[in-house]
């Protein structure tokens, strides 16, 4: 269609250089017009090329961790003070859970600092733990799912757990296996280990069993 609207605007172009009478020549430019009109919305516009449009990724916020901070604690709550100025409370984040919790503060004088405890001694009631901002300090209070003291914040492995195996009497292995042999052995051997259970006390067990096969 776009090539036979090209040949017919070339004749009627023609024909417009050759016409003489005004009413001629004014009807053969308004098809020209219409013509070319026609000619325009038969050439398909050009598909647009999709273009990908980068999405900046988030930046990585750096934090300085607040390790330095005092505690004292009641037979409820624990209360940490952290000496820190310039805390907006708008600009504070906190997410307690049962065993830790992660406080942040964003934008302090142009620094991010952070103070967390990943597991702590004991568990807490997250719905009731807060934070207080105030001019020249935070306190953020932990309250204790279970009623008492704690001996420290930070949850530690018991080592005074005793060792069942260490703390066993050497001596205990040794009278089982003598007891056994005694109640399945033969005269002579039942001979032997009375005589062998009698000298234990004195050390000379090793002796007395060792001129038994």
């Amino acid at each position: 269609m776009a090539e036979e609207l090209a040949l017919d605007l070339e004749e009627l172009r023609q024909l417009q250089t050759v016409a003489k009478r005004p009413r001629i020549i004014s009807f053969i430019s308004s098809e020209i017009q219409n013509l070319e009109k026609l000619s325009k919305e038969a050439v398909p516009a050009p598909t647009p090329i999709p273009t990908l449009v980068k999405v900046p990724s988030a930046p990585i916020v750096k934090y300085v961790t607040l390790g330095s901070f005092s505690w004292d604690q009641d037979n409820d709550k624990v209360k940490i003070y952290i000496s820190l100025e310039g805390i907006e409370q708008e600009k504070m984040e906190a997410e307690f859970k049962p065993m830790s919790f992660d406080v942040k503060f964003h934008e302090v004088k142009g620094k991010n600092y952070r103070c967390a405890i990943p597991k702590l001694n004991k568990e807490i009631v997250p719905e009731k733990c807060k934070v207080i901002v105030k001019p020249s300090k935070v306190i953020i209070t932990l309250f204790k799912a279970s009623k008492g003291s704690w001996l420290d914040l930070h949850f530690k492995e018991d080592k005074l757990k005793p060792n069942v195996e260490k703390d066993r009497d050497p001596m205990a292995g040794i009278m089982d296996l003598m007891k056994n042999m005694y109640e399945e052995g033969d005269e002579e051997m039942k001979r032997t280990i009375a005589k062998a259970w009698t000298d234990a006390r004195s050390g000379k067990t090793a002796d007395t069993l060792k001129g038994y096969p």
